[in-house]
């Protein structure tokens, strides 16, 4: 347990904050949280930081309760996990999630944190941690697809003082960057991290110094009060008194042929509170793709989930903890018991908002989202020049793909988009002038969105051209499952990876694989997954359905699945769709299904091999 040290002794008087003061100093906060991502993005070195953004910041009062942020990381778990004092001008680091209450998930994440101080007292915490392209291991990029230990996927770093009063701990970290392909990415992106945090102190400083120290901290708790209230409210609309609520979903495979792993959770309001209950989910998974999520983490995603269908101008934060309790059984694939492999843990991530969205649609199906693109799809491509100016010289590519975003009452999903709103791609000018590749294809796949009054987002194809021999990396899902429809509307297709070899042969890759040998002229395929649709895809416009014929987002074969028929010409048939879709109408149930999952899990199994060219995975069981 951290142990603060203070020099303040007197007390600061709490204070009643009128509205526009707590406007300013919510939207200085905001401005903050945004200004540690500009400082991070113009100082970072790796691809998946720098243009990616793959990083979350965090600005927390002095218990360490989130008052703005972009969510993923828990201070008062890291701060019950480091052991020794914490004084002014230290940095904390870690990378270790067993360490620290699984505040961070996995050994790639390099959370900084930072005791914010004023006047010899703490007024807050600025927090941060960015993915690091490679943390040593077994592997480039550090995420061996068979790995069965965390001791396997790289250097673990244990919470320690990265710098102590302002001094900085080069020794410990010459260690730690001895261990990594590419330290000086890491160093650049670790002080990245390190100064994003700090401009946040100083903004918090200055806040106080305009405001007052308990002005400024009352009006954190007024804040932390109001997201309280809120979501009082949101939960005593949204969930019946009583009952009870269960949606389980699937990871396909673990990596190491082990799967589909269920993924069961379960919602009870009782009074005021809500209760969410994992129990029913699968065993913790023999490969990497455990998701050691804590009860605080599971707290603020239900909590952002909520607050972003329901009244997304809430500015979200920790205040609504009381309000929700949690329960994740030890050794399940929620909480895996140390040492378990967990660098694989991104579906899991995902997926979680693909079951919470499950559960909330039950009590309004009109509110309900199909399946989407819960995942973020990791491609890894390294080796050596092998000749010109630049021969021996070591590259190393990890980047995040992007896929069908889901059905929406709002309208269609997104087409190749991010799970993550503040993700951005890599631009094909920056992969083609630092890496020995080309792109030759980056577009949508039609028909890989999921039919629907509103269609779901399709795939996309990504043709990577190698121009250097050495091996490549994958990580993705979905490949056996399908992403799930609702209200009417069709899952979305399956992603599919494979190689085009310069010999001509075509090589299938499983979904999660690693040291794949390539060499020039080899195509990767690198096709994700779409998008469920929403309602009744016979409700849908046949002149839209047309005009996205003609864009190439559906195929003229694929707009039957709306009951419209199209012309060579583009043009809508309208008397061929009548008839099509008074057939379609006659030939299904009159009660359209609130969700369209696909197939029932025995029968994937069974088609696997002949469906997808790999083969079905066993299912797991506890030990």
């Amino acid at each position: 347990m951290a142990q603060i040290v203070e020099t303040a002794t007197d007390t600061i008087e709490k204070v009643d904050v009128d509205p526009v003061t707590l406007d300013l100093i919510e939207n200085g906060l905001r401005n903050a949280r945004y200004e540690m991502d500009e400082v991070l993005f113009r100082t970072a070195l790796s691809p998946g930081i720098r243009e990616q953004h793959d990083e979350f910041p965090l600005i927390a009062d002095p218990d360490g309760k989130m008052v703005v942020g972009q969510f993923g990381l828990s201070i008062p778990d890291f701060l019950d996990g480091f052991d020794g004092t914490i004084e002014e001008g230290d940095v904390l680091l870690t990378s270790d999630p067993y360490s620290c209450g699984a505040a961070i998930s996995h050994a790639n994440d390099w959370l900084v944190v930072v005791p914010i101080f004023k006047d010899g007292r703490v007024v807050g915490w600025a927090s941060m941690f960015g993915h690091m392209s490679d943390v040593g291991g077994k592997t480039p990029s550090s995420m061996p697809t068979d790995a069965t230990t965390i001791y396997e996927e790289g250097v673990v770093i244990p919470p320690f003082k990265l710098y102590q009063k302002g001094v900085p701990n080069d020794d410990a970290l010459r260690i730690i960057l001895n261990q990594v392909r590419k330290p000086d990415w890491n160093r650049a992106d670790l002080n990245g991290l390190v100064a994003a945090c700090r401009t946040a102190a100083r903004r918090v400083t200055e806040m106080c110094d305009r405001f007052g120290t308990g002005t400024y901290l009352s009006a954190l708790d007024a804040l932390l009060k109001r997201n309280y209230d809120a979501m009082k409210v949101l939960l005593s609309m949204v969930f019946e008194e009583g009952r009870t609520l269960s949606f389980t979903d699937y990871i396909c495979d673990d990596g190491v042929g082990n799967g589909p792993y269920e993924l069961k959770m379960s919602l009870t309001r009782t009074g005021d509170k809500v209760h969410i209950d994992f129990t029913g989910s699968s065993p913790q998974a023999i490969g990497p793709i455990n998701y050691y999520i804590n009860e605080n983490l599971t707290r603020m995603f239900f909590g952002i989930y909520m607050i972003t269908v329901a009244d997304p101008q809430i500015l979200w934060n920790d205040g609504f903890y009381p309000l929700v309790d949690v329960t994740i059984p030890d050794g399940s694939y929620w909480k895996p018991k140390f040492p378990a492999a967990l660098s694989g843990r991104n579906h899991g991530i995902g997926r979680v908002f693909d079951l919470f969205g499950g559960l909330l649609g039950q009590t309004n199906p009109a509110l309900l989202n199909a399946a989407g693109f819960s995942s973020s799809p990791h491609f890894m491509y390294s080796g050596h020049y092998s000749a010109g100016k630049r021969k021996g010289e070591w590259f190393q590519l990890y980047s995040i793909g992007f896929g069908g975003i889901p059905g929406r009452p709002l309208g269609d999903g997104p087409d190749g988009h991010s799970l993550w709103p503040s993700f951005v791609n890599i631009p094909c000018e920056y992969l083609e002038s630092y890496y020995p590749l080309r792109i030759e294809k980056w577009e949508t796949v039609a028909d890989t969105g999921g039919a629907g009054l509103h269609r779901g987002g399709n795939g996309v194809d990504v043709a990577y051209v190698f121009e250097e021999p050495g091996t490549i990396a994958i990580h993705d899902d979905r490949w056996l499952t399908y992403p799930w429809g609702v209200n009417g509307g069709t899952p979305g297709a399956r992603g599919t990876k494979w190689v085009e070899r310069a010999d001509g042969t075509r090589q299938v890759l499983p979904s999660k694989c690693h040291d794949v040998p390539v060499s020039p002229g080899d195509v990767l395929h690198f096709v994700t997954w779409g998008g469920g649709g929403w309602g009744d895809p016979l409700e849908r416009d046949p002149e839209l359905v047309a005009l996205e014929v003609r864009r190439g987002l559906v195929t003229a074969k694929g707009a039957e699945r709306y009951g419209v028929c199209v012309d060579d010409d583009g043009t809508v048939n309208t008397e061929a769709t009548e008839n099509l879709r008074d057939q379609m109408r006659a030939d299904r149930p009159a009660e359209l299904p609130v969700f369209d999952m696909g197939p029932p899990i025995e029968e994937l199994l069974a088609n696997c091999e002949a469906e997808t060219g790999l083969p079905a995975p066993k299912r797991p069981v506890w030990v």
